[in-house]
């Protein structure tokens, strides 16, 4: 018997404009019929959890081509373990100044950037806004909120050059605690 594990699975950009439209009961139920084990979402913005014996790239190669087949909307996904997650949290390097787990953001990467990379977006980051880099995680805090933030729009644009979807400390935090439930 091949080991599962439990995976949280994040796809970008869907559910944030009209044409990329869907709906988490329904990509349960694809996720469901292909295969995978008690996948459960959360909010409306394409944060999976499910278990499986695939993991890491592989696993997000094989949800990009599932999904993309079966939604008809290219998709990008990025995967992060139960563990990976946990470490993510453990690390909250902007912990002591970001008050508002709203406004504090974790951007998972495909890929951990190169140093010059991380040097130019620190230098977007105009006080009081914060950043740091660790792995394939940068984490930003934006205590007056990410509208008029230049390093909140490259940080969602594709300016990276490395697939990247965020997501808020609340909802990274329930993540993890829904893995464990």
């Amino acid at each position: 018997m091949t080991a599962t594990t439990r995976q949280i699975a994040l796809l970008r950009g869907i559910n944030v404009g009209r044409n990329r439209r869907v709906g988490m009961a329904e990509l349960r139920s694809v996720l469901g019929g292909l295969g995978y084990g008690d996948v459960r979402t959360h909010l409306q913005s394409g944060n999976v959890l499910l278990t499986s014996d695939v993991s890491g790239k592989a696993l997000e190669q094989r949800l990009e081509q599932e999904l993309t087949a079966r939604l008809g909307l290219e998709l990008k996904v990025l995967v992060r373990s139960r563990a990976e997650l946990a470490k993510v949290i453990a690390r909250d390097p902007l912990g002591d100044v970001a008050d508002n787990p709203s406004r504090y953001v974790v951007t998972f990467l495909a890929r951990k950037l190169e140093p010059k990379a991380v040097r130019e977006l620190a230098a977007l980051a105009v006080p009081p806004e914060q950043f740091a880099a660790a792995g394939r995680e940068l984490y930003t805090w934006h205590p007056d909120g990410i509208r008029n933030s230049e390093l909140a729009g490259v940080l969602a644009g594709r300016r990276l050059g490395v697939t990247a979807t965020a997501r808020n400390w609340n909802t990274v935090k329930k993540l993890l605690e829904l893995a464990d439930a």
